[in-house]
């Protein structure tokens, strides 16, 4: 854990300010940091960015555990070379996400960072290869595929699904959460669980599901998702969670 006061220090002030840091742009970052009440980092994770660990990286930005007081949270760093100026268009698909009940919760957001609930476990491959139980696995991807329907009801794509396995964690109590919404939008045709029926169970990880539940009927599966996508009611969505043996 390292308190703020050593940021300024390298390399730990070029991951507050990715790729590169200046000074006028650090001294502006740490007092953001300090306004929103962050006291101290921690370099955990299975990603490294200048031989230091961290939660994940991007085009947009790092993501890192902090502390805001005694409590942890996970801390999103706008990269000085992000093709967006501020978190806010983030931090407003997160907050619509949560009032959906998906996402982590939305803490906070300022011009280049966001604050969010820190989700202790482990991304959706790495979960499912270590998952003995058929039920286990079945009550976690069904989960999946509702909280997917609430975001298509609530006419929000995330935008990165058919690229699930770096954008579900699960954890430790077999709750997944959907992560990530820095390309999501309102103003595009949601396919969120079309994008994740996809990945579950056609390409992306589909052997590794199979293994775990069972095969299912590749056309059927294909059936029931163009009928979801062609009229996305009610009806058509559990017919699915049926052909997907959930």
């Amino acid at each position: 854990m390292l308190s703020i006061k050593k940021l300024v220090e390298e390399p730990y002030a070029s991951i507050i300010c990715y790729p590169q840091a200046t000074k006028a742009e650090l001294n502006k970052r740490l007092k953001e940091l300090q306004k929103l009440g962050i006291n101290s980092l921690e370099f955990t994770g299975k990603k490294q960015v200048l031989n230091l660990h961290v939660l994940g990286k991007g085009c947009v930005g790092i993501v890192m555990t902090a502390y805001r007081g005694h409590e942890r949270i996970a801390l999103k760093i706008r990269r000085v070379d992000a093709d967006r100026s501020t978190m806010q268009h983030e931090a407003e698909m997160l907050e619509k996400a949560n009032s959906f009940q998906v996402g982590p919760k939305m803490l906070n957001v300022s011009k280049d960072f966001l604050l969010m609930q820190f989700i202790d476990g482990h991304l959706l491959p790495a979960w499912l290869e270590k998952a003995r139980s058929k039920v286990r696995v079945r009550r976690v991807l069904r989960e999946v595929l509702r909280q997917c329907r609430r975001l298509d009801m609530a006419r929000l794509d995330h935008g990165e699904l058919a690229h699930a396995p770096k954008h579900i964690i699960v954890n430790r109590n077999d709750r997944p959460c959907i992560v990530d919404f820095e390309t999501a939008s309102v103003n595009r045709k949601p396919a969120n669980v079309t994008s994740v029926c996809q990945f579950l169970f056609i390409s992306g990880i589909a052997e590794e599901v199979a293994e775990k539940i069972g095969k299912k009927d590749r056309k059927a599966t294909i059936d029931a998702l163009r009928c979801y996508k062609k009229r996305g009611d009610h009806e058509d969505f559990e017919n699915l969670l049926k052909i997907c043996g959930l």
